[in-house]
């Protein structure tokens, strides 16, 4: 297939960074996240010419498939997940060099089988080859992998060389603090920090990784980027659907567990961070736990920090729609909660007095992802809003989702005789200035992890920081039971007492 013309702005940029021979072994590789964008994102990776010259993959699951109906099941993947159109050329490449292994994730045996599976194509092809594991499985079986990936000595393989042994553990990193240390505990007895890879998707997102070059590449940003400029800081992760089939999984998880103490705590981390020494994947790493252990304690009282509340039937997208307590696998009288609202505070130089106020929810108005820096208002003494002027705050908003790229709110004057302003707004999309064909995260943070880069990758202290934050919130709910648990009309932007979390305090929550 001759290649894609590359969009002008893209040309003359690399295409490669160069990972050594490696060999992908997939654990639930017949799973949904496997098919949806595992695969797939190895094909467009090839695609790109950004696999190494040789890749293998290997799938481990414990349904029993062949070799070939490995494949096959990987090629439907791609036909219908992939960003890009099956290509038969390109895909026979990843086909032919791909494999699969049966067994229990407890059982010893099937991990002897492996490593056969992985001598076998270094005798193959005349060489040593990177192994990257990839744990893609529900959490209970985190521990019996780990734990065996070490008995076996894979997980030891190459240490102290450049293609040794990796390991990617997608969320969630516990239940709670003790969940968390437990199985960083598991983890650290079997793998070097330096091995692995704790992934959360939203950091691999184009938006996400531009936050950082936004800030530190432009001059303009940097020095207001503080308490004397910046009057509260917004970040909203809404999901305009419900539970669907995940009733089961969500009873046991929850708003705040699946989308604030991960997802939305690494946005707070790479906004507020301070500016790090280096590009370096340790120096951002660090800045970010600064960041999370300067955060204060949450107030858990009435009138408190946190709000949560549970969606009731309404109206989507013009559709009647159940609540929360009426979908398939959920308890009528469950006290889940499907909508957090938090108010966070930094006790640093830099963030002293200004609140970062964080909401996420099923069932709301519409689907998006952004975070919104607010600064302060202009002083009324030119332009006074009694004069008839409409001045709104300077909002500068990175949109993470469904259309990634940034805006900027600016107050101007309106064509006239008369001297009347409004608020306009200058954007940038990244599908209109560069394609829409954007990589996938997972794309990028497979990448990632075969050349060996942490950046984009949580870290072990990371993850006990922000559960040390959350975990006496999800004790308080637990004991609380039903009081205080609010209500919101599905395809609302949330619930009452989510408005008063802000309204406390003097704000608004910005509707994107």
């Amino acid at each position: 297939m001759a290649d894609t013309p590359r969009h002008p702005f893209l040309q003359g940029l690399s295409k490669h960074r160069g990972a050594p021979p490696t060999v992908v072994v997939i654990f639930g590789a017949s799973g949904d996240l496997t098919a949806r964008k595992l695969i797939p994102a190895v094909y467009n990776l090839s695609v790109d010419g950004l696999l190494p010259a040789d890749f293998h993959l290997v799938g481990f699951g414990r349904k029993a498939i062949s070799d070939e109906n490995f494949r096959a099941l990987a090629k439907d993947a791609v036909r219908e997940f992939s960003r890009r159109e099956l290509n038969p050329d390109d895909w026979g490449r990843i086909a032919a060099r791909t494999t699969y292994v049966a067994g229990d994730y407890d059982e010893p045996a099937a991990f002897v089988r492996l490593a056969a599976q992985l001598t076998a194509i270094e005798q193959r092809i005349g060489r040593e080859v990177q192994p990257l594991f990839y744990i893609s499985t529900p959490p209970s079986v985190f521990a019996p992998i780990l734990r065996h990936l070490g008995a076996s000595g894979l997980a030891g393989k190459y240490l102290g060389q450049d293609h040794h042994a990796k390991v990617i553990i997608e969320k969630p990193f516990g239940r709670d603090l003790g969940s968390a240390l437990e199985l960083n505990t598991t983890i650290r007895g079997v793998f070097a920090e330096h091995q692995v890879y704790r992934i959360d998707h939203y950091l691999g997102k184009e938006t996400v990784q531009d936050l950082l070059v936004q800030r530190f590449a432009n001059a303009i940003f940097e020095p207001l980027w503080n308490r004397n400029f910046i009057d509260s800081v917004q970040i909203t992760v809404a999901e305009e659907g419900g539970v669907g089939s995940r009733g089961g999984y969500y009873e046991q998880s929850g708003c705040l567990r699946d989308m604030i103490q991960n997802h939305t705590m690494q946005l707070v981390a790479l906004t507020a961070m301070e500016p790090p020494g280096s590009y370096a994947a340790e120096a951002i790493r660090d800045e970010k736990v600064k960041v999370l252990k300067a955060i204060q304690p949450l107030s858990l009282v009435a009138g408190g920090d946190v709000a949560r509340a549970q969606y009731a039937a309404g109206m989507t997208g013009g559709k009647a729609v159940a609540g929360y307590v009426e979908e398939e696998g959920i308890a009528p009288g469950s006290t889940t909660e499907t909508y957090a609202a938090i108010r966070l505070s930094i006790n640093n130089w830099r963030w002293q007095g200004v609140p970062f106020y964080l909401r996420s929810g099923k069932r709301m108005a519409r689907r998006v992802s952004e975070i919104a820096i607010n600064f302060k208002r202009p002083p009324g003494t030119l332009f006074a809003e009694s004069g008839g002027f409409d001045l709104a705050a300077n909002t500068l908003a990175f949109q993470l989702q469904p259309d990634e790229g940034l805006s900027l709110v600016l107050n101007t004057k309106i064509p006239g005789l008369e001297t009347r302003t409004q608020p306009v707004k200058m954007s940038f999309r990244y599908s209109t200035t560069f394609g829409s064909n954007t990589p996938e995260a997972y794309e990028r943070l497979v990448l990632d992890a075969m050349i060996g880069d942490g950046t984009l990758f949580i870290r072990g202290d990371e993850a006990e920081t922000s559960w040390k934050l959350y975990t006496p919130v999800l004790a308080a709910w637990a004991a609380a039971g039903a009081e205080g648990l609010d209500r919101y009309a599905a395809g609302s932007w949330g619930p009452a007492s989510g408005d008063a979390l802000l309204a406390r305090h003097g704000h608004l929550w910005r509707q994107p």
